[in-house]
């Protein structure tokens, strides 16, 4: 019987110490190291500056800054000691008294009004454990506060407490939730402002100021009642603080500028430091953006937009009367829509590279595919100074004269070959007639009419393609590509006749940056966004090194930037000349009106512009062109980015010499010339004879815009 007995204990023993044994296991599985508690490093939020230090945006999978618990409000601290745990400076982690006292409360109320948690142990919740309801879990949760209270002072836990608790709309921590709910640092919260904060930590969902006022009312109000009965206010206090209204309207908040910049940003950085770092690291990524001109580069942008949306309209309407046919399918009249009209708009300086302003589009939220950096579009006329710069390279000058005259290609099934002595349309006809209308290329001039004999420069101002066309087969179209990559284009460009008509195609921001070569004397200088980034603990992880070459030599690029200067002065456009100071630029239209550009330069900035609609719609039937309507736009916003810089000419490099020539022969001037220029040479290439042309009879009226042409298949 003895025997029996103890084989008995000693199998309830086996099976106490088993059971134990599998629920120690159990009960310690997800528990971390005391190693993690001393190192825990919560989710912290990313921000992203201007130029000037002005916070752009904040990313964050939790929106969360850390403070020290000097800088957080003792009424904020008192509101939450009153609501969540008022014996916290006395227990140790567990409170028996304050689950005792809550459980009280929670039955002469009928419901639960108090939790029986403590600080401490919502802290270790918070930072450690799931919110699932289960025994085990508060178990868990009650071993971790007694490990926190060990390890930590009560200020510790305060501190990381009040910088750890989720306030509702993606807020953690006080400061945070300070700027979302009242737009303010958590340092400047008045008391009824830190009764509502502490009102939210019980379920913030609910008492949401937001999206249940009244509720969020009277939960404050308590919070209130038990600050005063816990002795940290008085009744007047209480009362006055009653009075105070609940904040419902969301402050606007950082994180809603320059989205299209802040997201190429992310998109540049994230693949080097991964998605942890950038999104719950705390980085500060400072940025090259200048805000001022970004607000104002949004602002016009979507003005001018809005004006063509309604001017689009307008003309669609006029068509559907003069053609009550032109919108009807299977013999119903439908009414027509249209999507809005896209734009996109990329500052760039100079010497650095730096990009001031970037506009993809006209709303990030509706579309986040970004124009000036995505969207790969022809560039029309505004290709054109890489052909006039390679000319300029293969030993043309701005008085050199070229045929504005009719011309025909045809293809031989292995390149297009000029139809010789084909010079009108009459003689065209008849040498084309022979080949498949897919095998012949006819190119034409904006206004269809042809200005016979002009100087490079004349040209150039009126954006003759015929011309472009001419000097692109003279100069070879490999030579144009190069000048374009040496100046900045890195884009796939084919060596085809068509690209004097800009039929290749590229982003925005490589076209902006391009142009600044020219303006910076030949000198690329690579684009670039972000300046620094610095880790949470004040580390800096990159910073921005300059990426500058000489790709071509000062003296061409004066040249042609002098050439450029004329586009804006007496060319297509002029619409910016009102601005007056040195510019240089060039225009854009494509075919059928699909793409409007415009980029333009002072020796400090260069800025593009571009509109359209995504689907390659065409703008308009009536013609709309870059100089028409881009131009006005750019000008509007360069006034306000210049309005504070002097005004500087582009600098003269060594070796240029200048030289009074007759504007329409390119020959040195007469008294009898009505126009002359000061022209731009390299020394021993100026002219020197003297202008033959008696210039009594009327002059010629110029049309000075672009054609978009067809161009002709590739191949």
């Amino acid at each position: 019987m003895t025997r029996r007995r103890l084989y008995l204990a000693f199998l309830f023993a086996s099976v106490f110490l088993f059971t134990g044994s599998v629920f120690l296991r159990k009960f310690f599985e997800n528990i971390p190291p005391l190693e993690v508690l001393e190192t825990y490093e919560p989710s912290l939020t990313t921000r992203v500056y201007d130029v000037h230090g002005e916070v752009i945006a904040e990313l964050f999978t939790e929106r969360r800054a850390l403070i020290p618990l000097s800088h957080i409000p003792l009424h904020l601290q008192n509101a939450v000691l009153a609501t969540e745990d008022t014996d916290f400076y006395e227990h140790w982690g567990i409170s028996l008294k304050g689950a005792l006292r809550a459980a009280v409360r929670n039955f002469l109320a009928g419901r639960v009004v108090q939790g029986g948690s403590t600080i401490t142990m919502q802290l270790s919740r918070i930072m450690f454990l799931s919110q699932e309801r289960t025994i085990l879990r508060k178990l868990r949760e009650q071993f971790l506060a007694l490990q926190l209270e060990r390890n930590f002072s009560k200020k510790e836990i305060m501190q990381m407490y009040l910088n750890q608790v989720y306030f509702g709309h993606g807020a953690y921590g006080v400061q945070s939730a300070s700027r979302i709910y009242f737009g303010k640092e958590v340092e400047e919260l008045r008391l009824a402002e830190c009764a509502t904060l502490a009102a939210l930590v019980k379920a913030p969902a609910h008492y949401s100021p937001f999206n249940h006022p009244e509720k969020a009312r009277g939960r404050r109000d308590v919070v209130l009642a038990r600050m005063r009965e816990e002795g940290y206010l008085t009744a007047f206090e209480e009362s006055q603080a009653g009075t105070e209204s609940i904040p419902m309207d969301r402050p606007s908040l950082v994180g809603a500028q320059a989205l299209y910049f802040v997201e190429a940003v992310r998109q540049e950085l994230e693949p080097k430091y991964g998605f942890d770092a950038i999104w719950q690291g705390g980085l500060k990524i400072y940025t090259t953006l200048d805000l001022g001109m970004q607000k104002k580069a949004e602002e016009v942008l979507e003005k001018h937009l809005k004006l063509y949306d309604a001017l689009r309209e307008k003309e669609l309407q006029e068509e559907l009367e003069e053609n009550p046919g032109l919108y009807e399918v299977e013999g119903s009249t439908v009414a027509f829509s249209t999507a809005p009209i896209q734009g996109a708009l990329v500052t760039i300086e100079v010497r650095s590279g730096a990009v001031r302003a970037m506009v993809g589009g006209r709303s990030f939220e509706t579309s986040q595919f970004n124009r000036a950096t995505q969207a790969l579009r022809q560039p029309g006329s505004t290709f054109k100074p890489f052909v006039w710069a390679a000319a300029l390279e293969d030993g043309y000058i701005p008085s050199t004269a070229i045929e504005d005259r009719p011309l025909a290609y045809y293809n031989d099934g292995k390149d297009w070959r000029l139809l010789e002595d084909a010079t009108d349309y009459y003689t065209i006809r008849l040498a084309t007639s022979p080949f498949p209308p897919e095998m012949v290329w006819v190119p034409n001039n904006f206004d269809g009419k042809f200005l016979g004999t002009v100087t490079l420069r004349r040209a150039l101002e009126l954006s003759r393609n015929l011309v472009s066309i001419r000097l692109t087969e003279r100069v070879g179209p490999s030579a144009v590509v190069q000048m374009a990559r040496k100046a900045g284009i890195q884009g796939s460009i084919r060596p085809v006749l068509s690209i004097a008509l800009g039929t290749t195609v590229v982003p925005l921001v490589e076209l902006v940056s391009a142009f600044g070569t020219f303006a910076n004397s030949g000198i690329r200088a690579d684009p670039y966004k972000v300046v620094r980034v610095v880790n949470s603990e004040g580390k800096v992880l990159e910073e921005h090194v300059p990426i500058e070459s000489e790709v071509l030599s000062p003296q061409t690029t004066y040249i042609l930037v002098n050439m450029m200067k004329g586009v804006v002065e007496r060319g297509t456009g002029r619409g910016a000349r009102w601005l007056n100071r040195p510019l240089a630029g060039k225009t854009g239209t494509t075919q059928d009106h699909r793409d409007l550009w415009f980029v333009g330069f002072t020796p400090d900035i260069v800025t593009g512009a571009w509109m359209g609609y995504d689907d390659f719609s065409p703008l308009s039937r009536k013609r709309w062109t870059g100089g028409a309507k881009v131009v006005p736009m750019w000008a509007e916003y360069m006034r306000h980015v210049l309005k504070d810089s002097p005004v500087r000419d582009f600098p003269v490099p060594e070796g240029i010499v200048f030289a009074k020539i007759d504007a329409e022969t390119g020959a040195l001037a007469l008294p009898g010339c009505p126009q002359v220029l000061l022209e731009a040479y390299r020394r021993g290439e100026e002219p020197t004879q003297f202008c033959p042309v008696d210039h009594t009879g009327p002059a010629p009226k110029e049309q000075p815009e672009e054609e978009p042409v067809p161009a002709p298949a590739e191949g």
